[in-house]
């Protein structure tokens, strides 16, 4: 192991992009389906990873939905929110800020409540065994209507202590942040943080309704930013948090190769940037995988490595003593 890829598994880290249906490793489905007897298209987990092989966001998605399908009860959505937790133990990730998908599972019957309960009790769990904190984002899936998404908004006003903020993920192209303007003025109104998808397969235009329209606290991905000059000072001023997913990048060809990853020259221009996993059993790796891989390819220096750890701890929605209880492990770490 080299120095760096070292120094990155002993680094604290934060985690703020991270979809809860997109830990569902092969292994888990498989055990899931047999005890809820859900019929999979597929013999085998090796049959499982050789459909991991996507070219884009929507080749993704389709199996991702399908993998969706074994999660019907509280215990499920606990086991795998347990097992994403058990990961961050090993990647010393110290808080997660996880995304939920309710209506990809209310479609199916699941109800709202029963995903809810498993996936807190199991953050609870994490906090009392483990000393992880995190907090629960509900998402909004932009291919479905503005008229599901404000039913789904009514669905989680009873359990907001719960719930920290609303965002928006599912295929980007054609469907832009301001389809859903009214439901997020909702949602910001009844007191929840806001988060959006934009500028990863979007245009730059994304990014700006993302910031003008839904009233955005920060960006998820956001690297295609980088073609609008305006738009990146406007950022910067601003200190938006950009949520960049490199290995999430790479298998959906946003980026080719990771050598032409832009995460180090968002650090150059200023923006704050920071690493996270996305749907990491699907995208080949967790924390550690996602920092490593950058890294690696971009030559990032130990600082690179600390500011985009402290980028995190800026950026979560924690308290401004939470976030500074953070900071000071991640500075003790660099200076050691």
């Amino acid at each position: 192991m080299t120095e760096i890829d070292s120094f990155i598994e002993g680094l604290p880290k934060v985690e703020l992009h991270l979809h809860i249906e997109g830990s569902l490793e092969p292994e888990l489905m498989f055990s899931l389906a047999q005890r809820n007897k859900v019929n999979l298209p597929f013999k085998s987990i090796e049959e499982v990873r050789k459909a991991y092989n996507f070219s884009n966001l929507q080749d993704f998605l389709n199996i991702y939905y399908q993998g969706m399908g074994v999660l019907l009860t509280e215990q499920d959505f606990y086991d795998l929110t347990w097992a994403y937790i058990e990961r961050c133990a090993s990647n010393h990730v110290i808080h997660t800020e996880i995304f939920f998908d309710p209506q990809g599972h209310t479609e199916r019957g699941v109800k709202f409540e029963t995903v809810l309960n498993g996936i807190t009790r199991a953050l609870d769990d994490g906090k009392k065994k483990l000393g992880i904190s995190s907090k629960v984002i509900m998402c909004f899936l932009r291919h479905l209507s503005e008229e599901d998404a404000f039913k789904t908004l009514e669905q989680a006003l009873p359990y907001k202590d719960r719930i920290i903020g609303v965002g928006l993920d599912s295929s980007e192209k054609g469907f832009p942040p301001s389809k859903f303007e009214r439901v997020f003025a909702k949602a910001r109104a009844a007191g929840f943080l806001i988060v959006a998808h934009a500028g990863e397969e979007g245009p730059p235009e994304y990014v700006w309704e993302a910031l003008d329209k839904l009233k955005v606290n920060r960006i998820d991905h956001g690297n295609r930013s980088l073609e609008d000059e305006k738009l990146v000072a406007r950022l910067v001023r601003d200190g938006m948090a950009l949520t960049v997913c490199p290995l999430s990048n790479l298998k959906l060809c946003v980026v080719k190769d990771m050598r032409d990853h832009p995460l180090k020259k968002m650090l150059e221009l200023g923006l704050k940037a920071c690493v996270n996993s996305d749907d990491p059993a699907y995208f080949g790796g967790y924390m550690n995988d996602n920092y490593k891989a950058v890294s690696n390819a971009l030559s990032l220096t130990k600082e690179n490595l600390l500011t985009l750890a402290r980028n995190s701890v800026a950026a979560s929605f924690l308290s401004n003593a939470e976030k500074e209880a953070l900071l000071q492990q991640v500075n003790a770490y660099g200076r050691a």
